[in-house]
């Protein structure tokens, strides 16, 4: 593994709810991730992979165990410190987008940049250069509406890499798209991924789609574990 960016250490989240009987939806999960790795986490529905994501990119707070981000404990932060890191740290891309809908497809990529205080010339260009990159220098006026599924996950995974994050975490980026568009859209963050030596978690149901990472790891039940290049082949 290369140098060592983010851990989870006994990892448990539990989610309790009056008169009902606990949900223990990760129990004691271990995650090294290092800077540039590209990993894929395998489960069904329910398994705990967008919670586990959640918990990983801050969004979340872990029942039990511990963060680390280049050694810290990300959870020790403050508020108003821990929204910074996320802003600066953390890269999301969400099977549902969650793009702004009175906004263009270029406002929606700017925001991060003119919530972290950057001027709007500068996060213009920045935010064009990547709407360029992902393949949408016709769609910068668009508004979420005007834009195809595959092309407001462009616009969302434009928006993701606007402040040069160094973890990407996407969750179930294909499921909605066609095989072909969601060849493209994996093709398109594996190129930035590379030309920005940015770290790839990607949860997903789709065992094609894991077999294109280096490093495949199954959630079941709560429970983390990895694949071996020997059972790979059988991923069912």
């Amino acid at each position: 593994m290369s140098e060592l960016l983010l851990s989870a250490r006994d990892v448990s989240k539990i989610y309790r709810r009056k008169s009902e009987p606990p949900i223990s939806v990760l129990k004691r999960v271990n995650l090294e991730i290092g800077v540039n790795d590209r990993i894929a986490i395998l489960g069904k529905s329910g398994a705990g992979k967008s919670t586990l994501l959640h918990v990983l990119g801050t969004l979340e707070t872990p029942s039990h165990g511990t963060v680390l981000f280049r050694g810290k404990n990300i959870f020790e932060l403050s508020e108003n410190n821990l929204a910074h890191f996320r802003n600066h740290q953390i890269g999301f891309v969400f099977q549902f987008h969650y793009l702004m809908l009175e906004f263009t497809a270029l406002e929606n990529v700017m925001m991060p940049a003119l919530l972290a205080g950057e001027s709007k010339a500068k996060a213009k260009v920045a935010a064009e250069h990547l709407l360029f990159r992902v393949g949408l220098k016709d769609r910068l006026t668009h508004k979420p509406s005007q834009l195809s599924g595959g092309e407001q996950q462009r616009v969302a995974i434009a928006r993701a890499l606007m402040m040069k994050p160094k973890l990407l975490l996407t969750d179930e980026i294909t499921g909605n798209l066609d095989s072909s568009t969601g060849q493209q859209i994996f093709d398109v963050i594996r190129s930035l991924q590379e030309e920005h030596g940015i770290a790839w978690v990607c949860v997903t149901h789709d065992e094609s789609l894991a077999r294109s990472f280096p490093r495949v790891l199954r959630l079941d039940q709560g429970e983390l574990f990895a694949l071996s290049h020997l059972n790979r082949d059988a991923l069912n």
